[in-house]
């Protein structure tokens, strides 16, 4: 029996040995999954919610370079043939652009045309006034003769017999009457002259009105800074900067703006899912793109309440400024900032990774870490942002849940929270569909009642 043990003792140990690591390497548990994937601690901490954008800083203040006002004068585009560059510090009268003046001076020439014509026409007008009235007062003078000859006449007939007295007496009245006659036509064709010439008069000063109107606008083609400050170029509708070759026009006949560089603002778009969450006055986290490393404080100052359609984005969006609390000398309009506008914050609750949560039936889910096993842990959500999920229900702190489901489900145990029923996709809560509540109420005879949460500390908006 002794040499039995003596020759089977050391076979059994190399058994051990050798079978030993090749049990636990080919023995199938869940551990060695939960080893080989990642996996990330539940924290307990302050839980903040943020809307994150992208801006670009402009003054909140600035002066308007404004091309010439030619509406007037009928000129009513142009197209700027020369621009200084944008970020160009300019003083008071400093050159800053130049238009096109071909429509300006096809405009002119036409005016020109018409003014010449305005002056033949009155010049015409003169003459013919002054011919019209000479004939009139000729005609005055032959009556007023030929009244005195019929005068001559009718005192020589006094003592002609009385049918040639009564005739000169008639020739006489009608000579009268002939002259009467001649100078109301004289005064009727003085007025006539007068109203003539008075139209002439006042068409021809209004083409010259028209002709120093056009002559303005051109001297206006050269545009000079209103004011010192820095050149900033203005965008139009289509989101591209004014610049050499850009049209202008008189309804929108602003060319650049010198802005006041002490008072900055982040202008914005919120897509339509995220601007519900906003309102005046949340505190926001500012960073340059140009110098990631300084950081500016901000508030929301505006909101627009209607949504509009952004060149190359696909949803409605709507128009934010976030007023920059310090003034920097660095800051320059054009400027991409990272925004991100602190909508809520919640202390003292449990998170995880966004990534760590399943759905399944409306139920939120968690693949945890149970010592050397993982379990299917159901779980209560609350608020979430866009990195991590509050965890109302079914962890613990520094319980460690997996970030990726592992790849063989099978033989993992389901732990179920009793009483927790799916929320309905949509509810007013807010929250997605990976989100449950607790009822208040047993949900069915014989099932222990679970109180809500009511420890759950409530959202708390900033501002």
């Amino acid at each position: 029996m002794q040499q039995l043990r003596k020759r089977w003792l050391p076979l059994l140990l190399a058994a051990l040995v050798i079978g030993g690591p090749v049990a636990w390497y080919k023995w199938p548990s869940t551990a060695s999954a939960a080893e080989t994937t990642l996996s990330a601690p539940v924290k307990q901490g302050n839980f903040r919610v943020v809307v994150t954008t992208t801006g670009e800083l402009r003054a909140r203040n600035f002066v308007k370079i404004q091309g010439p006002n030619s509406m007037a004068a009928q000129v009513y585009n142009s197209k700027i043939t020369w621009i200084v560059p944008e970020g160009t510090v300019v003083k008071q009268g400093d050159k800053i652009a130049e238009l096109d003046r071909s429509p300006a001076a096809t405009r002119l020439q036409t005016v020109t045309l018409d003014l010449q014509k305005a002056q033949a026409e009155f010049t015409n007008q003169s003459l013919d006034s002054a011919l019209t009235l000479s004939q009139a007062r000729e005609d005055v003078r032959t009556a007023e003769y030929a009244l005195e000859e019929k005068k001559l006449a009718k005192e020589q007939a006094q003592y002609e017999a009385p049918t040639i007295k009564r005739q000169a007496e008639i020739d006489y009245e009608k000579a009268q009457r002939a002259l009467d006659q001649s100078k109301r036509n004289l005064d009727t064709k003085t007025k006539q002259a007068a109203a003539k010439l008075t139209i002439a008069a006042a068409e021809l000063g209004r083409q010259q009105q028209n002709q120093k109107l056009v002559q303005d606008a051109i001297a206006g083609f050269t545009i000079n800074a209103p004011s010192p400050g820095m050149v900033i170029y203005v965008r139009e509708y289509d989101g591209k900067k004014k610049g050499v070759g850009s049209m202008w026009n008189t309804w929108d006949n602003v060319v650049a703006t010198l802005p006041d560089l002490t008072h900055m603002e982040s202008q914005t778009y919120v897509n339509e899912v995220d601007v519900r969450k906003l309102t005046l006055g949340q505190s926001v986290s500012i960073s340059l793109d140009a110098d990631p490393t300084k950081k500016l404080s901000g508030k929301v100052t505006s909101i627009a309440n209607v949504g509009e359609q952004r060149p190359n984005q696909d949803s409605k969006v709507f128009e934010v400024h976030i007023d920059v609390m310090q003034s920097d000398t660095t800051l320059r309009p054009g400027m991409t900032t990272s925004n991100a506008i602190e909508v809520a914050s919640i202390p003292n609750v449990l998170s995880i990774p966004l990534e760590a949560v399943t759905s399944d039936s409306g139920y939120s889910y968690v693949y945890k870490k149970d010592g050397r096993k993982v379990v299917r842990q159901m779980i209560a959500t609350g608020a979430m942002n866009d990195n991590e999920i509050i965890v109302r229900k079914g962890l613990e702190k520094d319980d460690r849940v997996l970030l990726t489901p592992p790849a063989e489900k099978t033989g993992i145990e389901t732990q179920i929270i009793p009483g927790l029923k799916p929320v309905v996709p949509g509810a007013a809560s807010g929250d997605t569909a990976k989100s449950v509540t607790l009822p208040a109420k047993p949900a069915a005879a014989g099932v222990p009642a679970v109180p809500g949460n009511t420890s759950a500390p409530a959202v708390k908006p900033k501002g």
